[in-house]
């Protein structure tokens, strides 16, 4: 008698458990438009890229312009200094790597200048 109460006892918990963590309902919850719940520099991006600025944060490579002392590549950033690295020989599989500063145009080792100019944050 006193094994079939604790065995009773047993399935009861279990029962009650499993219909506490399993309960259904009709209600269908969704999430909204993405926009709608991203929040802060998520929802900026979205933003943009609806805008049609499909990198927003200029993550992909640049082209290289002209390169000239008088007419420097243009580096766009909202900083006042930024890291850029050249790839100064399309055969090259190394990258030279420089610091620029707005207002003071740098040359890189392969002869190229590059410029900073002001961009506004995304």
């Amino acid at each position: 008698i006193i094994c079939q109460a604790m065995a009773l006892m047993c399935v009861k918990r279990f029962i009650q458990q499993k219909t506490i963590s399993n309960v259904r309902t009709k209600v269908k919850v969704t999430l909204g438009h993405p926009l709608d719940v991203a929040t802060g520099i998520e929802k900026r991006e979205l933003l943009a890229i609806m805008a049609g600025n499909k990198h927003p944060f200029d993550d992909v490579g640049m082209e290289r312009g002209p390169g000239t002392k008088d007419c420097p590549t243009e580096i766009p950033s909202a900083y006042d200094k930024r890291i850029v690295g050249c790839r100064c020989n399309e055969h090259v599989s190394s990258i030279s790597y420089m610091w620029l500063h707005r207002g003071h145009p740098k040359r890189c080792e392969c002869g190229y200048w590059f410029k900073l100019v002001y961009k506004a944050p995304v």
